[in-house]
């Protein structure tokens, strides 16, 4: 087998820095998970992060934004999202008010045309921020749960970052200075096309590991009880495999514990029962939990 190389042990040491700046935010990020976001920088590739909805994967654009000193400008996805709404428009409110105010002034000629279609009077939106942002920062674009907007929004979209510019009629086209890293969240609720995947690095970002759960919260709470800590996790780790129609995510197992910590730190039948609308956010599900799976739990991950 080769021995590594000089730029084998400086990317290693690239991504070992990016996880230690990910943790320094409150980010427990594995290798794998911060090599794809090494790769994407290099490369200057869109990230596209698919896992089940509460395992992270918007508060990974949001801590590599504030891991990298860079401004987060965020798109959030849904069904029926427009251009406009993406991109930019023009404020017509004010526009109307200014060519009243030129007309009380007296006759107005072509001049007033080019003034109105002014940037002074463009509402920027997330797309056309990230891609022409009004300081000198760095920016994150997060463009979240894109498979949740239509398929037309999805072509506009490889379309803007594919090239990185954006055409204004009126303007001329704007075109990026400096690409922003991009982070697209999904969570399948539908197939997204192949031609988004093609132009995207890849990363599935599963349910955390027990141990690994342990230190997000202990990030996340640092005057959580260790011993509280593991064992709401390893309860947690039963829930998620437990066939429950809403499986709770790292948000409901963190928000869980300081409810837990809240009311004395005590892990028993009774605290679990009181809390359990912390961590399980279905009613048929809670009936179900309260009714008894949550101490059967509770016994089946030692706890109990």
């Amino acid at each position: 087998m080769a021995e590594p190389g000089p730029a084998d042990a400086a990317s290693d040491d690239a991504v070992a820095g990016l996880v230690a700046a990910l943790a320094g935010t409150g980010y427990v990020a594995d290798r794998e998970l911060a090599l794809v976001l090494h790769l994407a920088e290099v490369l200057e590739l869109p990230v596209l992060l698919e896992g089940e909805p509460g395992v992270g994967k918007t508060a990974v654009a949001e801590a590599l934004a504030e891991a990298t000193g860079a401004r987060l400008v965020r798109l959030q996805c849904y069904e029926g999202l427009a251009a406009h709404h993406a991109l930019y428009e023009w404020d017509y409110a004010r526009q109307l008010l200014a060519i009243r105010m030129a007309e009380a002034r007296g006759p107005v000629g072509d001049e007033l045309r080019a003034e109105v279609f002014s940037p002074e009077f463009l509402l920027r939106r997330p797309l056309l921020e990230a891609i022409d942002p009004q300081d000198d920062r760095p920016v994150v674009l997060l463009v979240d749960e894109v498979d949740r907007a239509d398929q037309e929004f999805e072509a506009l979209l490889l379309e803007v970052l594919g090239q990185f510019q954006v055409t204004v009629p009126e303007l001329g086209t704007i075109v990026a200075a400096r690409r922003p890293r991009v982070v697209l969240t999904a969570n399948r609720t539908r197939a997204l096309s192949d031609a988004l995947r093609r132009r995207c690095l890849y990363h599935w970002l599963p349910y955390p590991t027990t141990d690994r759960e342990v230190q997000i919260v202990e990030a996340r709470i640092p005057g959580a009880p260790d011993e509280l800590v593991r064992r709401a996790c390893a309860l947690v780790a039963r829930v998620r495999a437990g066939g429950y129609r809403k499986t709770p995510g790292v948000s409901e197992t963190v928000d869980w514990i300081r409810a837990l910590t809240a009311l004395g730190g005590e892990l028993d039948p009774r605290a679990v029962h009181d809390t359990a609308g912390c961590l399980v956010k279905d009613a048929d599900d809670l009936a179900r939990f309260r009714a008894g799976d949550g101490e059967r739990l509770l016994r089946a991950a030692g706890v109990g």
